[in-house]
């Protein structure tokens, strides 16, 4: 009798073991193989893809960009040995060029007045600005976009004042933008009746004309739109009719994801959904379009999370660096020539959003006092947060230093992310030609439930070393990101590994 109860413990046992193990493996999906490519056969990652956008007034404080600042320099340096410096942003249409110190204040047009938009607060740009923020581009290794106001400027003015830049800069001038957002003008500083891409491209050939005429070398982005592709397509129709056209390399535009920090659509479960890229690409269609009609490339020169300073529990959390790191790389498979990330202090950002940030106020609701606010980034999408004499690399610029890994690399053109996707997982994967002799993949696990197992099948390379890289957080609300240190492997005799990607994180697999 003994022996019967042990011999049917041991089936019960084992029976109920093999239901556990089915259930696990009904929970747990077979691996996903991607097979990689052998050779690239997409665009070319610019060296310098990776960028940050601050707004012009930041350089009222003529030591902020300046090789005194260490603490920017060595942030910058750690997000990307190359990158680009823009400076715009809606502060831009109130500067005013003073080339010396007893130089006057010229007079101003009047504008109106309209709730969230920059109050019309003029200062002046100094040279002593524009040679310490040489000297700052020379000890980054950055180069520099250089936005020139057009809202309330002349002329003579921008052409006097990209003479001394283009002078003094050198060779780190990429080129100059003149005007912000121009398509958002007709709120506060242009006749809505007649504002349009027509009149304002007319507008932008004075200036441009003029800064030509001063600077014969000179380079210039455009049209700087907030939203509207429209605008880019309507210039690209016009352009081929234009006589002696100054050289415009680049069209320009932003994206923020949403906003206010009051909406709440702005979360992280669609600020990582697979339809929030979706829409990403189909900007990038309609602007690649019209940049190809004119012989150029486009680039995304401000933008983040949230419009208006970002919102908290969004914009400074693990959550943007899976952003960060996929909107990138999907501008970099699309031909982008970069990307600029908004930030810089919260005084110059708050100026430029008409005085306050709505994330601050939505904290306020919530019960947080002045001191809890205080330990948060302003602005709360910042991707170098500035706390006194300290400059802290926050999760978004992690997000997209893990992505700026692959600069100077060729994508593939294969489409990974449909794979994955057909999987049930909302995960992207991009790969990449090094310029050396290697291969990187990269998959960025969005699911917030679901973890992703991984086969990447390189075809060839028996015995290869493999470094697999983690873009990690605790949680996808964490206020950190960690890049962590590369482990170390070899290629299966097949040329495969396996890959682990847990929910909310990413990882880049390199083959030498």
């Amino acid at each position: 009798m003994a022996q019967y109860l042990f011999t049917r413990r041991r089936f019960v046992a084992a029976a109920a073991m093999t239901a556990v193990t089915a259930r696990l493996r009904a929970q747990t999906p077979e691996p996903v193989t991607l097979e990689i490519p052998a050779e690239a056969d997409g665009p070319q990652m610019p060296e310098d893809f990776v960028g940050l956008s601050y707004e012009v007034q930041q350089l009222v404080d003529p030591n902020f960009f300046s090789k005194q600042n260490s603490g920017l320099i060595r942030a910058l340096k750690e997000i990307a040995p190359r990158g680009v410096l823009r400076l715009g942003g809606n502060t831009s249409e109130f500067a005013w060029w003073k080339p010396t110190p007893d130089s006057p204040e010229p007079e101003h047009p009047k504008t109106r007045e309209v709730a969230g938009e920059p109050k019309a607060s003029y200062y002046a740009v100094t040279a002593e600005a524009v040679r310490n923020l040489a000297d700052f581009l020379n000890a980054t290794g950055w180069s520099c976009l250089y936005g020139i106001g057009m809202g309330t400027n002349t002329p003579a003015r921008a052409a006097e004042e990209a003479a001394f830049v283009s002078k003094t800069l050198g060779g780190r001038l990429q080129y100059f933008q003149i005007g912000n957002e121009v398509d958002l003008f007709d709120r506060h500083l242009r006749d809505p009746a007649t504002w349009s891409a027509k009149t304002y491209l007319t507008e932008w050939l004075a200036l441009a004309r003029a800064v030509a005429a001063r600077v014969p070398e000179a380079k210039f982005g455009m049209p700087d739109v907030a939203s509207d592709v429209n605008w880019l397509t309507e210039i690209a129709a016009q352009w081929q009719g234009i006589e002696n056209p100054p050289r415009v390399t680049t069209l320009t535009h932003h994206y923020y994801f949403g906003g206010p920090a009051t909406n709440p659509a702005v979360n992280i479960p669609n600020l990582l959904a697979a339809a929030t890229m979706a829409k990403v690409q189909r900007t990038a269609d309609r602007a690649t379009a019209a940049a190809d009609k004119m012989g150029a490339r486009v680039r995304m020169t401000e933008g983040n999370t949230c419009y208006r300073g970002g919102k908290p529990g969004v914009s400074d959390v693990f959550a943007a660096a899976l952003w960060s790191a996929d909107y990138s790389l999907l501008l970099a498979s699309n031909n982008y020539s970069g990307l600029n990330l908004h930030g810089g202090t919260g005084k110059s950002v708050a100026n430029s959003v008409g005085g306050s940030l709505p994330g601050d106020t939505l904290l306020e609701q919530q019960g947080e006092s002045p001191a809890e606010i205080a330990t948060r980034p302003h602005p709360f999408y910042t991707p170098v947060a500035t706390f006194g004499q300290e400059y802290v690399i926050e999760p978004v610029a992690r997000g997209l230093q893990f992505a700026g890994s692959l600069s100077g690399a060729r994508l593939f053109n294969a489409d990974l992310t449909s794979r994955l996707q057909t999987a049930g997982v909302n995960a992207t994967a991009y790969a990449a030609e090094l310029k050396g002799n290697g291969r990187s993949v990269v998959i960025l696990n969005k699911d917030l439930d679901k973890d992703l197992d991984v086969v990447l099948d390189f075809a060839r390379g028996k015995g290869l070393a493999v470094e697999e890289v983690k873009l990690y957080a605790s949680k996808v609300d964490s206020r950190e990101a960690r890049i962590l240190q590369p482990s170390k492997s070899r290629l299966s005799d097949d040329g495969r590994c396996r890959v682990s990607v847990p929910r909310a994180s990413g990882v880049r697999v390199t083959v030498a």
